[in-house]
């Protein structure tokens, strides 16, 4: 998967506030990101049994799959995201959180959106995500359900659970002559 360099931040218009949202390739061990995989990491483990939570931590969100991405508004980290290599053809959105005190700000919609241009233009047709299905993840899903996600079967490994609910989403190649 491509790994941070030059040209790789993109600015996006906010939902609200003044100030440009800039998502873009990251480590995902960098200290800011680290304090806030640690908090995604306990919520997720927190209100999901640890055999039905997938939340990948540091070591593998480095992991040559996996494409990292950071969202920050005047440099200050406010939201994660990662896309996981499935196969040629799909991938999976991975480790989705925003920071609490910016939910409701666009910033989980900008991630996902840009996350998905990015894997059109890698050439992915497919993506699709596993989230938790009880009451703690409805934001989540109501946010999968209006950016185009359907629910599906399980895919790659997974199994179906009361835990557990799987989405997808089919992509449409770039037009022809667009770059990302």
């Amino acid at each position: 998967m491509l790994k941070p360099g030059p040209g790789c931040a993109t600015p996006v218009a906010p939902q609200c506030g003044h100030m440009k949202l800039v998502i873009q390739i990251d480590d995902p061990r960098v200290e800011d990101v680290l304090e806030l995989l640690s908090t995604h990491l306990g919520f997720s483990r927190g209100v999901t049994p640890v055999e039905y939570s997938f939340a990948l931590d540091v070591d593998q969100l480095v992991e040559p799959n996996i494409t990292f991405f950071s969202a920050r508004r005047a440099g200050q980290l406010v939201g994660i995201a990662a896309l996981k290599r499935l196969d040629q053809n799909h991938a999976e959105l991975k480790s989705m959180h925003t920071r609490e005190a910016e939910r409701g700000r666009g910033v989980g919609r900008a991630l996902v959106e840009h996350i998905l241009a990015f894997a059109r233009t890698a050439g992915y047709r497919r993506v699709s995500l596993e989230t938790g299905a009880t009451e703690d993840f409805m934001a989540a899903r109501a946010l999968y359900d209006r950016v185009g996600f359907e629910a599906c079967v399980p895919f790659a490994d997974y199994q179906p659970s009361a835990y557990n609910m799987f989405m997808t989403m089919s992509l449409e190649p770039p037009p022809v002559g667009a770059s990302g």
